[in-house]
């Protein structure tokens, strides 16, 4: 498995520096990325927390769990991060594409939840 870390520094080199004929693809890849370290990082809590929990395939039931574990500040901020990683990682013709500044305050909150 990947490590979190490995994910958000290839996040943060691309917001930097978006490959050549990605135009209109890098937000999303930038997006997915943190996702991808996120719930990276909630696979490693949860085996080590409580391995039932790692057990469930719903990353949005673990999540649920957090509040139980971590208190409900914190599982609010994971669920909003997770939500808002999500939702920027899906294509809608109607909406615009995450900025780069956007996309930075989105991975340095992901980068917070999974040190």
């Amino acid at each position: 498995m990947t490590s979190p870390q490995t994910y958000l520094t290839e996040a943060e080199r691309l917001v930097a520096a978006p490959a050549c004929g990605t135009r209109g693809l890098w937000p999303r890849a930038c997006a997915w990325l943190p996702q991808l370290a996120l719930e990276s990082a909630l696979g490693q809590y949860w085996a080590d927390t409580a391995p039932a929990v790692a057990a469930c395939r719903s990353r949005r039931s673990q999540i649920l769990m957090l509040s139980r574990y971590l208190g409900a500040t914190g599982a609010r901020r994971v669920a909003m991060l997770w939500w808002s990683l999500s939702r920027a990682g899906h294509h809608r013709s109607y909406e615009l594409a995450l900025t780069g500044g956007e996309l930075k305050h989105l991975h340095a909150g992901a980068r917070e939840v999974v040190r």
